[in-house]
């Protein structure tokens, strides 16, 4: 039985590097389709900050691609955290057939690793050079 509690624990715990990513890839395909109101719904709070928002818009605008996104690198700076963290998630992506593009995703984690973490994004800034750090 403590087996299958310990095994329990640290499945939720490691599911949180999953969700964190499901949730980068959702607004990056938001942003790819040019649909800030997507992007808007997927930011926890943005909506509440017109720059947050403009920026947002921004992405939206000048970072529309055709096709299916591609994550090429994802470095979380609150990766296996166990409490509640913040941190800017470094994320290089691109559309097969495009240049890549490297953006800042700020994450929020809340909760701890026996209660489950849950991820919100707050905000996504502009692209940076590739090479660039959050």
């Amino acid at each position: 039985m403590l087996f299958v509690a310990i095994s329990g624990v640290l499945a939720r715990f490691l599911s949180t590097e999953n969700a964190e990513r499901d949730d980068v890839v959702a607004l990056l395909q938001a942003q790819a389709a040019g649909n800030a109101e997507g992007m808007l719904d997927r930011l926890t709070g943005c909506g509440r900050s017109p720059a947050c928002v403009a920026r947002t818009r921004a992405n939206a605008i000048s970072l529309r691609r055709r096709g299916a996104v591609k994550i090429l690198t994802l470095k979380s700076a609150t990766a296996y955290s166990l409490t509640g963290a913040s941190g800017k998630t470094r994320v290089a992506w691109t559309v097969l057939g495009r240049l890549p593009v490297v953006q800042c995703v700020q994450v929020q984690r809340r909760g701890n690793f026996v209660t489950g973490i849950s991820v919100a994004l707050v905000s996504i800034g502009a692209p940076i050079s590739n090479e660039g750090d959050c």
